[in-house]
């Protein structure tokens, strides 16, 4: 029978067959998501004129969406991916908080490891959009709310309480570290100490290699993450890459690592020192990337808790990655438009 291989650059290929059974086998799978969770809000409007006051636009508002954003956002990609997903994290006393709670209850997520916190900030980035009549809008402003003081220690007992408490029946734990103090290396350590055996994966925006030694199976930081931990600029230089993935894989002691490249695709390093660069799937003119880190740290860990192994993994996760940024906003990806694509990629390769 023709064996239907992914392409990629590595010596070691992938049965696309095999990537659409491990999809298939996503939902019941329990994933943990511990991090931050972010309002994403987008304001759109008509442009109506110039401001006589200063030389900017008056937009005439027209309508205002909130959807979930960082570690939410990975929640809900997990949830459109088929996942039961129990979240643990902080929401402010506020209307951000309340639709991000609203929210994850419509879709029946158990948001009993969801903390509100009074005097606390759930972190928001507000979006501006304009645009005139019948054509798309763009972005021209961003304004971010992000919480002031640090949370309370009796916050952050309580956070490692309930993730004790949630760890016992989880496939995997994904982690969503955006920075505003929810996840941290010592709450994780702690933690997984107790695990055996269970896939832990992370997404830091800030301060990658402080999760070393904290028991991570896996990480997904995109280029530029990587970069500013190493000091460094990558670009075209696969041998810069190669050099930094390697040293922050030995540095963590992960069993892999994914690095997301944008329009260069991906690179997965693996603890046998093999170096795997995966093209971009799809179309390499993104219509828009927010949120697509979120989308490849779901399907990856997913992939992960199915029992695919890295290089596995990083095909479906380079997937559901190029899916997303084809899509305006803060988007997911559902497991049947995962599948179709794999199984049209079947296709291709089989004719």
């Amino acid at each position: 029978m023709k064996r239907m291989a992914a392409k990629n650059s590595g010596s070691v290929s992938v049965d696309l067959r095999d990537l659409a059974e491990c999809v298939e086998k996503f939902p019941g799978k329990m994933v943990v998501l511990l991090g931050d969770f972010v309002a994403d809000e987008f304001r759109y409007g008509e442009i109506s004129r110039v401001s006589r006051e200063a030389p900017v636009l008056i937009l005439k508002h027209r309508e205002t969406h909130l959807v979930p954003g960082g570690g939410a956002n990975a929640a809900n990609n997990l949830v459109s991916l088929g996942a039961r997903v129990l979240p643990v994290t902080v929401v402010g006393d506020d209307s951000a908080g309340d639709a991000l709670i609203q929210y994850f209850r419509k879709t029946r997520v158990d948001v009993r490891g969801i903390q509100r916190v009074k005097g606390w900030t759930t972190p928001t980035k507000t979006r501006f959009l304009a645009g005139w009549a019948h054509t798309v809008a763009q972005q021209v402003l961003r304004v971010d709310y992000e919480p002031q003081p640090a949370l309370p220690d009796a916050v952050r007992k309580k956070t490692q309480q309930r993730l004790n408490a949630s760890l016992g029946g989880a496939d995997a734990l994904a982690i969503s570290d955006y920075g505003f103090g929810v996840a941290s290396p010592g709450l994780v350590r702690q933690c997984i100490a107790k695990q055996k055996k269970l896939t832990v994966t992370l997404d830091a925006r800030y301060q990658l290699h402080r999760y070393a030694n904290c028991g991570i199976t896996s990480a997904t930081p995109n280029e530029g993450e990587l970069e500013t931990e190493h000091h460094t600029a990558i670009g075209a230089n696969l041998k810069e890459l190669a050099r930094a993935g390697r040293a922050t894989l030995s540095t963590m002691k992960l069993q892999a690592l994914l690095v997301t490249r944008g329009r260069h695709g991906a690179a997965l390093f693996e603890s046998d020192d093999r170096l795997t660069h995966i093209p971009i799937h799809g179309s390499d003119q993104a219509v828009d990337v927010t949120g697509a880190g979120d989308t490849v740290l779901a399907a990856y860990t997913l992939a992960l808790a199915c029992g695919a192994n890295p290089l596995e993994a990083a095909h479906i996760a380079n997937i559901a990655g190029g899916l997303v940024v084809m899509k305006r906003g803060t988007a997911t990806v559902s497991r049947q438009e995962l599948l179709d694509a794999i199984r049209n990629e079947v296709s291709g390769v089989a004719s």
